[in-house]
């Protein structure tokens, strides 16, 4: 697994913070309900998200050692004022600058505290990166805007997801992941839209040993295809799998299953 270089994270993370704050600008009712995050409102999911970046920010800035509390974030809260999209733009903006000029400064290699067994601030790059590219999925679904993104950053998402379930069902026994556990079942995702230089194919293999993956074609248990965007929602919940654009070949119920137990947090 190839990952991005680290000033490509930094980019995309300036970038999707600039497509989101278009969404927050863009006359959306910031008190309207996330469809694929039924517990927030448009603002509390931006707010969340921007809340994130300041944490993380923080983290890297202060070389943290251990976790800080994120009530210990200043800023992290958002504008005093509910529903005035200009004071959340104008924070969100304000939050993108610093993460990006921190996560620059730092590079890849720094040492800071991390969760997934990565204790470097190219681990918090990549993962803000997709946490915005992901929420901002969230934000454009609820306010009915058309969503894309680059086809490297995608397929470097599904990555790092495959990478977090492996880590998680590994280390955290009882959590759900770990019931993904059981022999001779796999799950294919297929990218029908790429070219064969972004080998946007997964094969993920679910033993007795745990949750295994690669990139690459393979026959498989139960096969998930169609756009690669389509494909990368689809993986982390937030396009059913009905949708039109999306082909399940094999065992739908195996793929359910994965869906309702690959998570984290």
């Amino acid at each position: 697994m190839t990952l991005l270089a680290h000033d490509r994270y930094c980019e995309e993370i300036a970038h999707q913070i600039k497509l989101l704050r278009s969404v927050v600008t863009s006359g959306a009712d910031l008190s309207g309900t996330v469809p694929t995050c039924p517990d927030w409102s448009l603002e509390q999911l931006v707010r969340h998200t921007g809340g994130a970046l300041r944490w993380v920010e923080l983290l890297v800035r202060t070389r943290a050692e251990e976790e800080v509390p994120e009530d210990q974030v200043p800023g992290a809260a958002g504008p005093e004022a509910i529903g005035d999209a200009a004071a959340l733009d104008a924070w969100l903006a304000e939050t993108g600058e610093q993460v990006v000029a921190t996560l620059v400064e730092a590079g890849p290699d720094t040492k800071v505290w991390g969760w997934a067994g990565i204790r470097t601030s190219g681990f918090w790059a990549r993962r803000m990166t997709h946490e915005i590219t992901v929420h901002r999925a969230d934000a454009v679904l609820a306010a009915g805007l058309p969503y894309e993104v680059a086809p490297e950053v995608a397929a470097d998402a599904i990555d790092e997801w495959l990478r977090i379930v492996e880590y998680v069902q590994r280390t955290e026994p009882d959590d759900e992941v770990g019931e993904l556990r059981g022999p001779g079942r796999s799950i294919h995702l297929h990218a029908t839209d790429t070219g064969p230089e972004l080998n946007a194919e997964w094969l993920v293999e679910l033993t007795e040993d745990g949750v295994g993956w690669r990139r690459g074609h393979a026959r498989a248990t139960v096969a998930l295809r169609g756009p690669l965007t389509s494909v990368l929602l689809a993986f982390y919940r937030r396009l059913p799998l009905d949708a039109p654009e999306l082909e399940v070949l094999g065992d739908r119920d195996l793929l359910e299953f994965w869906l309702e137990r690959a998570t984290f947090g």
